[in-house]
């Protein structure tokens, strides 16, 4: 298993970010959503190594195969272990990829590390610019949701996480956007991760404002959303996105929903290459 220590927890001791890295030429870094793990790009990362791209995967603490730490699960944390993982792995002119909560991470980095070592960054399914409602942030997600979220997962994660992935992939009784056989392992992935990563990463992707790190995005940039994403709706977030970073290319895909790494793989997968110049 190949590890990098890029951080250490509260009491000292090392963080530890499992990692794949495939391929070989300009390095792309994917960054996984919630709750999963790296394992998630599988198709991302076959199509672009298969066209001569370095690919590097990995997972978050908390989840996956990574050290599975206490605390450390807000995005101040999150964005100095990808910058452990960028510097250990003396990458440069690196494109970031982050799914959903993953985009969370790029914007905070982008801010924190002044877009160190980062030529380009995607935003796929992202949580940014922000998903909480508040005062001056109204067109957001009620808080009663993430609520709802955090009293399912306590009670019963193994069952709520089995409901959450049927609206993650656009699951209903009369459409059957993915088989079993991949609910299944997504579950699989899922409870992978600790119980408690699980929790304060609901806190952190929910609660974080990732608006004033979005101004300092000064590179290329590619927003991927789906308009029937229910998970990080569409309004709020990607749409959102797109207008507070008026000079990124906007894919909006009609009929996906949040899962769209696996339900329009082919389209991801084709507008990633043309991102990068494949």
């Amino acid at each position: 298993m190949t590890t990098i220590q890029v951080n250490q927890d509260r009491s000292g001791k090392p963080v530890e970010l499992f990692y794949e890295d495939v391929g070989s030429g300009a390095p792309v870094v994917l960054i996984h959503g919630w709750p999963v793990s790296q394992q998630m790009w599988e198709n991302q990362i076959l199509a672009l190594a298969g066209k001569g791209f370095r690919v590097i995967s990995y997972d978050r603490r908390g989840f996956g195969e990574s050290s599975k730490p206490w605390d450390g699960y807000d995005y101040d944390t999150l964005a100095d272990d990808l910058k452990g993982l960028l510097v250990g792995l003396d990458l440069t002119g690196v494109t970031l990829v982050g799914f959903s909560m993953g985009g969370g991470e790029i914007a905070r980095y982008m801010s924190r590390h002044g877009g160190e070592r980062v030529s380009k960054v995607a935003f796929i399914s992202a949580v940014t610019p922000f998903m909480l409602k508040t005062d001056n942030n109204p067109d957001g997600v009620d808080k009663s949701v993430f609520d709802g979220m955090v009293e399912g997962i306590t009670k019963d994660r193994p069952d709520f996480l089995e409901s959450f992935a049927k609206g993650f992939f656009g699951v209903s009784a009369l459409h059957h956007a993915v088989s079993s056989a991949v609910l299944d392992w997504n579950q699989s992935l899922a409870l992978r991760a600790s119980l408690k990563a699980t929790l304060d990463c609901v806190r952190s992707f929910s609660e974080t404002d990732f608006r004033d790190d979005l101004k300092k995005i000064d590179v290329p940039t590619l927003i991927v959303h789906g308009k029937s994403d229910k998970t990080v709706p569409f309004e709020t977030s990607g749409e959102r996105t797109a207008k507070l970073l008026p000079s990124a290319t906007f894919k909006a895909y009609d009929g996906a929903p949040h899962g769209l790494y696996i339900t329009h793989k082919d389209q991801l997968n084709h507008d990633l290459l043309a991102f990068l110049g494949a």
